[in-house]
């Protein structure tokens, strides 16, 4: 008798535990390495959800706690990560950065049954070829992003000697090959297309080979960390040749690593998210606490939010549960109001082209009238057309890594 009461006992302090326990998930990306200044993004975006969303009562009542998993940028390291999560039982990873991380992580999820929301990964791969349903990115893809700098080129640099050169990475390869494509589909065929190893600090060699083949504008398919070290190689070489990339120069540290050498350096990125009224709340907390809402600060946050959302409209985290949410649902986040098509692509604004200058990037400005130099036109405004002057995606989507 007395068993029988300490087992129904212990039987009634086990199911008070499942409704109070606290709900981990993870988040994921280059917590150390060169890239970390990226998974720094992830971790801020992620930790300010966490502590809003418990701050508002939770998930179904419960807490959220984080587990942060750092890949390095590495797919190995990557697939080490997500079975870790899945040892730890977590239901939901927001990550990865890098799409070769990404990509060879997602199989894991898929066989684990974690949901997975890249706030970054880019490369058309990630979702064309998802293992499971329930993989999905809130950023937007290379294709999206490699044509609207192909267009952008046409038109602001009719004369340009181009190359394009890629670091051999499944997002700097697949970035730079969509942007060759889409060059070439408007009959604009690069002087020079290369790949360079990534992590390297010396590109003289490249710099001169730009240099003696009269290269004016340089579009890498790669990261701020090399792309800077260029930019700063061609000054030093005495070469004014206009460099260009994609989202993976939303990073301060590019500015660190390039000084007054970066100015006028070009990239495409998503409309900003920090100029969204539903994102000036956390924007003004992260300030507050000392932190940036830069990059993919809050498209983690968002990557959150969608999932916290599926999970109520679910009623449980219950695997195939939400991913019937997150297929049917609309979502208010603080990167805009989104939905995920049949592949997991997020419907959003596609990119818009930036300009760094004085250590900060905004919207690149159009010619006007008075001034064809390329930087005395009306700032661009996010989520408008496809046209040249406003450099944005025709399809509607959004970009990433």
């Amino acid at each position: 008798m007395k068993k029988a009461l300490l087992a129904g006992a212990a039987l009634n302090l086990v199911f008070a535990g499942a409704a109070f326990a606290d709900i981990t998930i993870g988040v994921a990306g280059p917590m150390t390495g060169q890239y970390a200044s990226f998974g720094e993004q992830l971790r801020v975006g992620a930790e300010q959800a966490v502590a809003d969303i418990n701050a508002a009562g939770g998930v179904n009542g419960e807490m959220l706690k984080l587990s942060i998993g750092d890949d390095a940028c590495d797919p190995k390291q990557a697939v080490a990560v997500a079975n870790q999560f899945a040892s730890q039982g977590i239901p939901f990873v927001a990550g990865h950065f890098c799409s070769g991380s990404s990509i060879p992580a997602s199989q894991v999820y898929a066989d684990e049954q974690i949901v997975q929301i890249s706030p970054a990964s880019t490369n058309p791969a990630f979702t064309d070829q998802r293992p499971s349903d329930g993989i999905y990115r809130v950023c937007g893809r290379d294709d999206q992003q490699g044509e609207v700098a192909a267009a952008f080129i046409a038109e602001q640099f009719p004369d340009a000697k181009i190359a394009v050169i890629n670091d051999k990475t499944a997002y700097g390869k697949g970035l730079a090959d969509e942007t060759q494509k889409n060059l070439e589909k408007l009959g604009i065929t690069p002087t020079l297309v290369e790949s360079y190893t990534a992590g390297e600090k010396d590109y003289t060699a490249l710099v001169t080979k730009l240099k003696q083949q009269g290269i004016t504008l340089l579009y890498v398919g790669g990261y701020h960390t090399e792309a800077g070290l260029m930019v700063r190689q061609m000054r030093e070489q005495g070469m004014d040749t206009v460099l260009m990339s994609g989202d993976a120069l939303v990073a301060e540290e590019y500015w660190a690593i390039t000084g007054d050498a970066g100015a006028g350096t070009l990239m495409t990125f998503s409309p900003d998210p920090r100029k969204n009224e539903a994102a000036a709340p956390v924007v003004a907390e992260l300030e507050k606490a000392g932190k940036t809402a830069e990059g993919y600060v809050l498209y983690t946050y968002a990557a959150i939010q969608a999932w916290k959302d599926a999970v109520e409209a679910a009623g449980s985290t219950d695997y195939d549960a939400v991913v019937e949410a997150l297929d049917t649902g609309d979502f208010n986040t603080v990167i805009g109001d989104l939905k995920f098509d049949d592949k997991g692509d997020v419907t959003l604004p596609g990119y818009v082209v930036y300009e760094w200058d004085n250590g900060q990037y905004d919207y690149y400005q159009v010619a006007t009238d008075t001034d064809m130099t390329g930087k005395g036109g009306d700032q661009l405004k996010e989520g408008e057309g496809a046209s040249m002057e406003k450099a944005t995606s025709d399809d509607g989507e959004a970009k990433t890594n």
